[in-house]
């Protein structure tokens, strides 16, 4: 009982870890701002919390699970900006799940190495997320559009300006963690993964 306890435990920190990563979804009226401190933050913390799940589990697939409750969880989001009146592309729904199951083939294929899992896995997330996004991003129909007829009511913190026309991104403390997030995720997923090891003894 102890050890399911745990794996949901761990897989419902992990959820709201990344999804509090920042913003975990692109609104339309600056998600081309936004899209490298999204895609720094929140390919860190899909590759932290799925390697640690999919370690503590040791079943191949599980970071795919992982990134389908965010995805489900973002729809949701996404529906209730909707029922608010505004556009169905005021929101667009980050692609977590490619880039979880290249690190669940990664683990899968080096026969559940764990240190290939975190290393090739792991940069194998860094790499594709942006991607993915990218060309989900360029799927919106009209993003100007939608920004001017629809503006958000309030902006991030790293998005608003200290001083007129001067946006001070470089101050940001979000900014910040995610340069070291970006760091640490490797030494980070180690640890994790050295903390499951000592978990089963």
């Amino acid at each position: 009982t102890t050890h399911y306890l745990f794996i949901v435990v761990v897989a419902v920190n992990s959820t709201l870890l990344t999804i509090n990563a920042g913003d975990y979804i692109f609104y339309t009226d600056w998600m081309w701002t936004s899209f490298v401190v999204f895609s720094v933050s929140q390919s860190t913390m899909l590759a932290v919390g799925a390697i640690y799940y999919m370690l503590f589990t040791g079943v191949p697939g599980t970071a795919t699970y992982y990134a389908t409750i965010m995805t489900i969880y973002t729809w949701v989001a996404k529906g209730a900006w909707f029922a608010l009146g505004y556009p169905y592309d005021f929101i667009v729904v980050p692609v977590w799940i490619p880039s979880a199951m290249l690190l669940d083939l990664t683990y899968w294929a080096t026969r559940r190495n764990k240190h290939a899992a975190i290393i090739i896995g792991g940069t194998l997330v860094g790499l594709s997320f942006p991607l993915f996004n990218m060309v989900n991003l360029l799927l919106v129909r009209d993003p100007l559009e939608v920004a001017f007829k629809y503006p958000r009511p309030t902006l991030p913190a790293y998005m608003t300006p200290i001083e007129p026309q001067v946006g001070k991104f470089y101050n940001s403390p979000v900014a910040l963690g995610s340069g070291a997030g970006a760091v640490l995720t490797v030494p980070i997923a180690a640890l994790s993964a050295k903390l499951n090891t000592w978990t089963y003894r």
